[in-house]
């Protein structure tokens, strides 16, 4: 019997000798391509990050009222951009990730143009929806609003170009729940806002983290629709990759600050999502 066993086993120990050499076979062939990527991402930041320490007036730039300025500009108008999607765009990702509705699919297309749309032509868009001679610029005028140039059309500018990062963050997380979940605490007595507060949300989640950190990031980066809509006026809408730009024309010590400063916050905002991930994953 045991000789029998040990026949029959053998060629499933030899098919996995062969998975495993194929997997080590695909492994050396894509070792050359991922060094080459993995090299073009750091030698450039390398670079910058040594090209900063060895600039003698690299730190006392980053104390330069443009660095200081541009910094609270980002920071300022980020964090309230992501308030705001997450407002807003929480109500839009559960509708589409919870239920099914005519025209959802047309509602999942517009939400989603804003993701391969050019910064400049979202720009230009909310220019002409809210500008002066936009198609609402007299009314908000009569009402003595006035948009563009301003801190609130940083906001805009950032909210229209990063928060369907959130919303489909947010979506993927809400359809990741089984829908015998909402109905077993349905059963149990509670209510609709209790069900979710309790039950859908913290299952969405991971999902929602992610879209945070998605959300952040890009509107940490915008560039194109906030200079279009919001200018570029120092201590006013200038964020830092404004600044940035304007620095590299005079003053390249401040531009390297500035460049330095928003890598360390991209690597935050990476670390701290994988931190999450790997909270929801022991959890």
């Amino acid at each position: 019997m045991e000789q029998v066993i040990r026949e029959e086993s053998l060629p499933q120990v030899r098919a996995r000798e062969c998975v495993r050499g194929r997997r080590d076979e695909t492994a050396r062939l894509c070792a050359v391509p991922s060094a080459l990527l993995v090299l073009f991402i750091l030698i450039p930041l390398a670079a910058l990050v040594w090209r900063a320490m060895v600039d003698p007036a690299f730190w006392p730039s980053m104390t330069k009222p443009v660095v200081v300025e541009a910094l609270w500009v980002t920071l300022i108008t980020s964090v309230t951009t992501l308030l705001v999607s997450l407002a807003i765009g929480t109500p839009l990702a559960y509708l589409l990730g919870r239920r099914q509705f005519p025209g959802k699919w047309l509602l999942e297309t517009i939400t989603d143009i804003p993701l391969v749309l050019p910064p400049v032509t979202a720009g230009v868009a909310l220019l002409m929806a809210f500008g002066r001679r936009g198609v609402l610029g007299p009314q908000l005028e009569v009402l003595g609003i006035e948009l563009p140039f301003s801190m609130p059309a940083v906001v805009m500018a950032q909210a229209f170009v990063a928060g369907s990062f959130y919303v489909r963050g947010a979506k993927l997380g809400f359809a990741s729940i089984p829908l015998e979940v909402e109905e077993a605490a349905a059963i149990d007595g509670a209510s609709v806002l209790e069900s979710f507060w309790h039950v859908t949300l913290p299952l969405a989640l991971p999902g929602i983290a992610s879209g945070i950190v998605l959300c952040l990031a890009r509107a940490v980066s915008e560039f194109g629709a906030t200079l279009m809509f919001a200018g570029n006026l120092a201590g006013r809408t200038q964020t830092m990759s404004l600044a940035i730009m304007a620095a590299l024309e005079s003053d390249l010590s401040a531009a390297l600050a500035l460049a330095v400063l928003l890598a360390v916050l991209a690597a935050l905002v990476l670390i701290m999502s994988r931190l999450l991930a790997q909270h929801w994953i022991d959890s």
